[in-house]
């Protein structure tokens, strides 16, 4: 039986979360549908505007997002400390962009209430499911409008899993970022349309570094204040390293992306297996040997979910 929402994120335990949500009977309402004919690729775009416009209201980033035909992954950075900062009228105008109506009704609130219910805004405003909520809801309501029709457009509650340190996170960013070369469906990362690196790539053609949506590189904490250890310039090298790996066609890792890797303890070979495998190995939270049994025991489960993936893909169980 799947733990509560409250129990499966903590961030005490990390602010990263990948997130993934597959469309009903994992048809492809958001690609070429095989069964009518139609295509619905269109829709892909529907969500990065959403994804967009979400991290403009919400205390959360994306790190990295991949948007496939049937399915599509995100990797989510909550932070609480930026939420905690707004005022009570910049909560309040902020949840206004997502639900008008309730905010208009709420200012004939007495004070003591109106204060109650923007402390409820603002904890809205960097959770997870709340996030995931405004994103799927008006993705399945603007698909069935199309469609002209009623009912599910996901399969279910959206599936989270935490990133409990920097290799992690590296990890599926990676995986992510990758999605599209792995399946087979382009060869080149410029290729790869509706991610999040081929939008970083076009912003660097363009002369920035990163799209203000997307988190940077440089200075980014993880888990416990630690920053992520490369540049975008050798996270490229090594997501191209990568592809290669796995395709069988690779070089010598990159410098820079291989002192990364040494650095955050990660196993060169294994790294590319976890991101070839990584659906197969990883299931509610990805890290450290230790810090998932860390995780497990506060959740309450016997077993230790992706324990071996976990010894397989860092050179040591500790970190």
């Amino acid at each position: 039986m799947p733990k509560p929402r409250a129990q499966q994120v903590s961030l005490e335990a990390t602010a990263y979360y990948h997130c993934i949500s597959r469309c009903v009977r994992r048809a492809f309402l958001c690609g070429d549908d095989r069964l009518t004919g139609k295509s619905f690729d269109h829709r892909k775009q529907w969500l990065a505007e959403r994804m967009q416009e979400l991290t403009e209201i919400f205390a959360i980033d994306i790190c990295s997002y991949g948007l496939m035909s049937n399915h599509f992954h995100v990797v989510l950075h909550v932070d609480r400390a930026r939420a905690l900062g707004w005022t009570d009228a910049q909560v309040a105008e902020r949840y206004a962009r997502l639900f008008r109506h309730t905010v208009m009704r709420a200012r004939q609130l007495p004070e003591t209430a109106w204060q109650r219910t923007v402390a409820c805004w603002r904890v809205r405003l960097w959770d997870l499911s709340w996030f995931m909520r405004c994103l799927n809801e008006a993705i399945a309501r603007r698909a069935n409008r199309e469609d002209h029709c009623t009912g599910r457009f996901w399969e279910g509650r959206f599936r989270s899993q935490a990133l409990l340190d920097a290799g992690a996170l590296l990890t599926c960013m990676s995986y992510v970022d990758l999605n599209p070369v792995r399946a087979g469906i382009v060869t080149r990362l410029e290729d790869s349309k509706f991610t999040s690196i081929r939008e970083r790539l076009l912003a660097a053609a363009r002369g920035g570094v990163e799209e203000p949506r997307l988190m940077a590189f440089a200075g980014q904490a993880v888990g416990g204040n630690d920053p992520l250890p490369l540049g975008f310039t050798d996270y490229v090298e090594l997501l191209r390293w990568t592809a290669a790996s796995i395709a069988g066609s690779s070089d010598a890792v990159p410098a820079g992306g291989g002192a990364s890797l040494d650095r955050l303890g990660l196993e060169r070979t294994g790294f590319v297996d976890s991101v070839r495998h990584y659906a197969r190995r990883f299931f509610t939270m990805v890290g450290h040997a230790h810090r998932i049994d860390v995780e497990s025991r506060r959740r309450g489960y016997r077993r230790r979910p992706g324990r071996r993936a976990a010894q397989q893909l860092y050179r040591t169980t500790a970190a």
